[in-house]
């Protein structure tokens, strides 16, 4: 005679692994709609919020099951081990921002100058939604910005301004950044895909003129202006002289949106080059604005490698 043992069901493992595929696929669609398509940036936190709410409480009901399992012997341990798999990208992705949030300090914009940094051509400006609402930066977030990233500080190279500028357009294209305004450089596209209009000086041609006696002349002739001093005078100069390009871009993972500022100045027969960086959303960035500052330098320093000064 055959003896039967009815085992008792894990309704928690069950609930577990539903639970455990709900977080994953409303990750997974939160990843791609915000990466790739109209998803906005606040409605993104919340539903990975959302999803790692339900991926805790898939783990706790998991573990649950699995108790029961060695308890009682309950089906479900199957169910279980489903669970903890399906939850681990929600998990992942909420650990990842929650070290990033508490290791990073809490600012959402940085500049490699901290006592003038450059200034917007046009104010980034976008509705919070539920996120708390903006404030101007402090000196203590500054303070925040240079005791956490003490290398992010301004490049000086030797080469000419139009060098560096080329520069500046070719890594900023590498790194899917879209200029959207300039000012400065005389040129039609702001992203560089046009060529500078060259400034021809008129010449007179008479038959008493022997234009054989005259050797070659540049078109253009640059006139020096004195600076760097730190009078109203040369701050007009460099208002006059700087160039800044002003652009757009997304991180290559979550695509988040940053803002971004690039400034050329000329300064003692030397190129300085600043970026100012700002999340788009929210008062903290993660660290995301300063890593993105640093590649971009790191990258444009490859690219002048030779002419950079100290």
């Amino acid at each position: 005679m055959t003896i039967r043992f009815d085992r008792p069901v894990s309704h928690a493992a069950r609930a577990a692994r539903l639970i455990a595929s709900f977080a994953l696929v409303l990750c997974g669609v939160t990843l791609i709609g915000h990466r790739f398509g109209p998803l906005d940036t606040p409605y993104f936190v919340l539903l990975l919020l959302i999803s790692a709410g339900c991926a805790v409480l898939a783990v706790l009901l998991a573990l649950i099951g699995l108790v029961q399992l060695w308890q009682n012997a309950a089906i479900g341990g199957v169910s279980a081990v489903k669970a903890l798999v399906y939850a681990a990208l929600p998990l992942a992705v909420f650990s990842f921002g929650a070290e990033r949030y508490w290791t990073r300090p809490p600012i959402y914009e940085i500049s490699t100058d901290l006592n003038d940094s450059p200034e917007w051509l046009a104010t980034p400006d976008v509705r919070q939604m539920w996120l708390p609402p903006r404030h101007l930066v402090t000196q203590q977030e500054r303070e925040a910005q240079f005791d956490a990233y003490p290398a992010l500080i301004s490049r000086r190279y030797e080469g000419a301004a139009d060098r560096v500028l080329e520069a500046v357009r070719k890594v900023a294209h590498d790194y899917h950044i879209t200029i959207v305004k300039a000012e400065g450089a005389d040129v039609a596209d702001p992203n560089g895909n046009a060529r500078a209009k060259r400034r021809v000086r008129p010449r007179t041609v008479g038959p008493a003129q022997d234009d054989s006696a005259v050797g070659d002349v540049p078109d253009f002739i640059p006139v020096p202006t004195p600076r760097p001093f730190r009078d109203g005078v040369a701050a007009l100069i460099r208002q006059n002289t700087d160039v800044i390009l002003q652009g757009e871009t997304r991180t290559r993972i979550f695509g988040l949106p940053c803002d971004l500022v690039i400034r050329i100045r000329e300064e003692a027969e030397t190129t300085l080059v600043d970026i100012r960086v700002a999340s788009r959303y929210g008062q903290n960035d993660l660290g995301v604005s300063a890593d993105m500052a640093d590649g971009y330098l790191k990258a444009l320093d490859a690219e002048l490698l030779g002419i950079a000064g100290s």
